[in-house]
């Protein structure tokens, strides 16, 4: 009996460990699009701790499922999804310059991890606000059909914006207004992410979901307080909060891969 417990034991261990090493692994070339969230602006070393540093340093970390990860951060600081539209010819073309670096690098998968919305939402100041949950979508879709018509084997994938306090008012008006129709866009998001599963299935996925309700309760510890017409607001991550916000990417990134 004790023998036969072993044989079994054994052949168990033996195709647990067959599985393992039998799982390919995924390499990544990313590039982030964004905006000051993803730039890391207010951070003292962006180049060390915005959050796509942290979210490759997490998919890194992965071993067992992911190799090599390269990536290019775009965000830039007060964009808005019209600011990426194709047409606009403003920053999609710095978008395709990054992307091409890794082209052809066939052996990993090109991953544009996307979060915009923040400025669209404002009241007045970033270009084109304020952005109505219909025309959020319209540009979002604009800027993935292209990504997809230039990168066929591409994936991508869309985090919903996160919390900013409604008092903020910096060179941009936001306040409770704003923050009520950045919530708007995540039902669009959801939409969007429905409608390319049919289209394109496998490609467009919805990343993280959680930083919105995270930042909304850890605001205090992991945002700066920034001075503005309406009192202390709280809108960028610091560098606890940007690493947070890493790793959520990171996870969400995750749950892509084998799909």
């Amino acid at each position: 009996m004790k023998n036969i417990r072993k044989i079994v034991s054994g052949l168990l261990c033996l195709a647990i460990c067959c599985s393992v090493m039998g799982k390919e692994k995924k390499h990544l070339n990313i590039v982030f699009i964004g905006n000051s969230i993803t730039q890391g602006a207010l951070l003292e070393d962006p180049k060390h701790d915005a959050p796509p540093v942290k979210a490759a340093l997490y998919l890194r970390k992965q071993q067992s499922v992911i190799g090599t990860v390269r990536y290019s951060n775009q965000g830039v600081s007060g964009s808005t999804t019209v600011d990426f539209l194709p047409q606009t010819e403003l920053l999609f073309p710095k978008v395709v310059q990054a992307a091409d670096r890794f082209k052809d690098e066939t052996w990993a998968t090109l991953l544009f991890s996307v979060m915009l919305g923040t400025n669209d939402s404002a009241i007045t100041g970033p270009n084109g606000s304020p952005v109505s949950a219909d025309q959020y979508r319209e540009n979002m879709k604009t800027i993935l059909d292209k990504l997809l018509a230039l990168y066929p084997k591409c994936k991508i994938v869309l985090h919903r914006p996160v919390w900013y306090s409604p008092n903020t008012y910096n060179g941009a008006k936001y306040l409770e207004e704003g923050l009520n129709r950045l919530q708007s866009y995540y039902p669009e998001l959801q939409a969007l992410v429905l409608d390319y599963s049919k289209r394109f299935p496998g490609q467009v996925f919805l990343g993280d979901t959680d930083g919105f309700d995270y930042f909304k309760t850890h605001y205090k510890e992991e945002l700066f307080p920034e001075k503005g017409n309406a009192g202390t607001f709280y809108l960028h991550p610091n560098k606890k909060g940007a690493a947070a916000l890493g790793e959520l990417w990171g996870k969400a990134i995750v749950g892509t891969i084998d799909n």
